[in-house]
C-alpha cells in the first residue's frame, strides 16, 4: 500500500514539471541520459528492435521525450516519431538536436498522463524513466492503451531506485566516498546540487511508486489497464556495459546492480 502524501496532485505535478525544466540545461551532459558512444546507440537499437521491430514508417509516440534521446533512436529505426514533453526547455533542446541531425521528428508540448492524442493513433508508445514519477499509473496506462492502435505496443524502460540491494547500497557509499576523494566525480549524477537533490527526494516521496517501481508491480498495472502479452525484460547488460565507459568505475558498477528493466505490452 502506498503512503499518503500531503502534497496535492496539482502541486506535485507542477513541481515535477519545474524540476525537469531545470534539469534540461545539463541533461545531455550526463551519461545514462544522452548517448555517448556508437556501442551504446547499438545496444539501445537492439533493445528497441527486440520488442518493437523495425519502424517501416509506423507511428511512434515518445512520451516525456525530454531532449529526444529515445525519439532519435526510434527515428533511426524508421519510425515516424512524435516526441511529447511538458517542459519547454527540454523541447527547445530536442528541436535543436533534430535540426542539427537533419531529422523530421514532430514535437508537441503536452502531458504524458493526458496526451490529448486521438484514439488508436499510434503503433508504438515509448517512455524512459517516466513511470516512477507518475501520480496515477493505472490511469496513465489506460490513457496510453486508448492512444494505441489494436496490436500496438507500449514499451517502458524504467527501474526501481528505492529498493536497492545491499551490494548497490555498498557501491553507492563507496562512490560517494570516491567523490569526496576526487575519484568519482559522477557520484551526484542524479542530483546536480543539494537543492535539486532535496527536490528530487520530495517528489519521490509523494509519487505513487514512492516505495519503488518494481517491474512486477508495473506489469500488473499494465494488465489491469487492458494490455495483453506483457513481457518483462531485465536484460539491460549490453546497455550497462556500453555506458560504463563513461562512468567512473564505482558509478558504473553501482548502476549495473540496480533493478532496471524494459516492459513491453500489446494492445
Amino acid at each position: 500500500m502506498q503512503a499518503f502524501s500531503p502534497i496535492s496532485n496539482h502541486d506535485l505535478r507542477d513541481e515535477i514539471k519545474a524540476y525537469w525544466s531545470l534539469r534540461a540545461e545539463t541533461f545531455d551532459t550526463q551519461p545514462g541520459h544522452e548517448i555517448f558512444s556508437e556501442d551504446e546507440r547499438a545496444a539501445w537499437h537492439a533493445l528497441l528492435r527486440k520488442h518493437l521491430g523495425n519502424g517501416e514508417g509506423r507511428a511512434a509516440l515518445d512520451l516525456a521525450c525530454g531532449t529526444a534521446v529515445v525519439s532519435h533512436l526510434l527515428d533511426d529505426l524508421g519510425f515516424k516519431v512524435t516526441g511529447l514533453d511538458w517542459s519547454e526547455p527540454m523541447l527547445e533542446r530536442a528541436r535543436a538536436k533534430a535540426v542539427t541531425r537533419g531529422r523530421k521528428i514532430r514535437f508537441l508540448v503536452g502531458d504524458a498522463e493526458r496526451t490529448m492524442e486521438p484514439d488508436a493513433s499510434y503503433d508504438v508508445i515509448t517512455n524512459r524513466h517516466l513511470v516512477w514519477t507518475l501520480v496515477d499509473p493505472l490511469a496513465c496506462f489506460r490513457e496510453w492503451h486508448r492512444a494505441l492502435k489494436p496490436g500496438g505496443k507500449l514499451l517502458v524502460v524504467d527501474g526501481d531506485f528505492v529498493n536497492t540491494s545491499k551490494l548497490t547500497r555498498l557501491l553507492k557509499r563507496l562512490t560517494q566516498l570516491g567523490a569526496r576523494l576526487g575519484l568519482a566525480k559522477d557520484a551526484l549524477h542524479g542530483a546536480p546540487n543539494p537543492d535539486m537533490a532535496d527536490t528530487h527526494n520530495r517528489i519521490l516521496s509523494a509519487v505513487y511508486f514512492s516505495e519503488g517501481a518494481r517491474a512486477d508491480a508495473v506489469a500488473a498495472h499494465r494488465k489491469e489497464a487492458g494490455f495483453a502479452k506483457v513481457t518483462v525484460d531485465a536484460d539491460m547488460a549490453a546497455i550497462h556495459r556500453s555506458q560504463r565507459k563513461n562512468f567512473s568505475l564505482l558509478k558504473g558498477l553501482e548502476r549495473a546492480t540496480q533493478h532496471r528493466y524494459a516492459i513491453c505490452a500489446e494492445k
